[in-house]
């Protein structure tokens, strides 16, 4: 009897054996430059359409508090392909950076590339048997120069690079492009739908093994660029909706060409059969440049030490693993997608130190990271406002450290998500506390300070930050 009963198991036994192993799933993280948290419509936006966007979020989960690791784009970048805080890396300002040599404090001598010696999310994939690829905005080499190739993608674990390299904004976004790794198109082509069209031709050169795509965009980074039916489009609405606060038809134009470029990769996807089996994610570098765009309700944008300059759109669609439809309350970083995409698709990380977290058991199950805090240095002066700076987001709090006083301000973002109201003198003790743990971390990843600028001049700053505004007008 036991004998009859077992020949049909180790028959199934032999049987599963020679089943095929699952495919691995592809994976695609798309990094929009200059995207604000609100300039999307699943995000509250009543003037930009993203119905492709739009339709990711219902499928996945949306973030509602998506943070990007800097409040500029280099260092967000490097944080995303080693799943590290920028202050770890030193490499916290957008390469090369914005220089206030009278200013009252001066700059730390930090990282201007991303370090070889770091182990890149595209050298993950490609170790496990991936094609990799990186279509877009690169800006992680040291400022032009001759023999900056040396730092390029394919320094960095990828086998494909199309448009990347040291500047980070296109000279224009109509054909001629003249980016040196990219092929020039047809006069008046668009460079958001050559991205696509070139991460579509990756798709299908590589559909028959698993592929990683990066596709950094140059939009929605200034120069501001459209196709004229669509500004024309957008001139139109804006005409009918004179009280929103976002108004620029360019803008518009551009936000809604990253929307086409995921339209048109899924669309391929599916195509190809391939879209039950990749994993995209949808993110931006920093909050939207002010007054290009506007990030209400959080305060400021782009290069600021407020919400507004790290309040990112963040989307996750897994297919299997997402439940569609999800809005997570639950924080998150840039730092946190290394660790998530390489879980997701059951890749062993190379190396050990890594600050995100995978947030893999939260989208899979609903499991909350544990974790207490977020953390930001950026030890630089900006354009958009911010002087060098420390933050800590605390459960609802946000604590904000300025180095050219020695001042904390202290948020309470369920409450106050604008900033409106600094609680530090009210609520001492919980101000002390959070400057603790923001100075007990800047310890732990050896972060570089400003210190006192021997040159310093009031009046020859102060001239210098009014050239730089007539610069930025022009």
């Amino acid at each position: 009897m036991f004998t009859r009963l077992l020949s049909p198991l180790l028959c199934l036994a032999s049987l599963l054996t020679f089943l095929p192993a699952a495919p691995s799933p592809n994976v695609i993280v798309i990094l929009v430059d200059d995207m604000g948290q609100t300039d999307l419509a699943c995000y509250g936006s009543k003037l930009y359409e993203t119905p492709h966007v739009d339709r990711l979020a219902k499928e996945g989960v949306r973030f509602a508090n998506g943070y990007s690791a800097c409040t500029v784009c280099s260092p967000t970048r490097a944080a995303l392909l080693t799943g590290k805080y920028p202050a770890r890396l030193h490499l916290t300002d957008w390469i090369a950076g914005h220089e206030r040599p009278k200013a009252k404090l001066k700059i730390p001598a930090w990282q201007k590339f991303l370090p070889f010696e770091e182990i890149t999310l595209a050298e993950q994939f490609k170790a496990a048997g991936y094609a990799t690829a990186s279509i877009g905005k690169w800006h992680l080499t040291p400022a032009l120069k001759e023999g900056d190739e040396a730092y390029y993608p394919e320094k960095h674990g990828f086998d494909l690079n199309v448009g990347g390299y040291a500047r980070g904004q296109p000279p224009s976004y109509h054909a001629p492009y003249k980016i040196p790794t990219l092929p020039e198109g047809p006069t008046g082509e668009f460079l958001t739908d050559r991205e696509a069209a070139e991460a579509v031709k990756f798709i299908e050169a590589n559909k028959e093994k698993p592929f990683f795509l990066y596709l950094p965009h140059y939009a929605v980074h200034t120069p501001l660029g459209g196709k004229p039916e669509v500004i024309a489009k957008y001139q139109a609405k804006s005409a009918k909706l004179p009280e929103l606060k976002q108004k620029n038809a360019t803008y518009a134009a551009l936000v809604e060409s990253v929307d086409d470029s995921l339209g048109a990769i899924r669309a391929a996807l599916a195509r190809l059969k391939l879209e039950d089996n990749t994993i995209i994610v949808f993110t931006s570098d920093n909050g939207g440049l002010i007054p290009v765009t506007d990030n209400s309700p959080f305060r400021v944008g782009k290069g600021s030490a407020y919400e507004g300059g790290v309040r990112v759109p963040l989307i996750i669609h897994a297919p299997g693993v997402t439940k569609a439809g999800t809005v997570e309350a639950t924080p998150a970083m840039t730092i946190d997608l290394y660790p998530t995409v390489l879980e997701l698709a059951g890749i062993k990380p190379l190396q050990s130190l890594v600050d995100g977290i995978s947030l893999a058991p939260l989208l899979k199950s609903g499991a909350k990271p544990d974790r207490a805090e977020l953390f930001w240095h950026y030890p630089h002066y900006h354009p958009g406002g911010a002087t060098p700076y420390s933050a800590v987001r605390s459960g609802d709090f946000r604590l904000v450290h300025f180095y050219e006083d020695g001042r904390d301000e202290l948020y309470d973002l369920v409450n106050d998500v604008g900033e409106t109201k600094d609680l530090a003198t009210a609520q001492p003790a919980l101000a002390k506390t959070l400057r603790s743990r923001l100075d007990t971390w800047l310890k732990s990843v050896d972060a570089q300070l400003p210190t006192k600028n021997p040159d310093h001049d009031p009046v020859a700053d102060a001239n210098h930050g009014k050239k730089n505004n007539k610069a930025k007008k022009k």
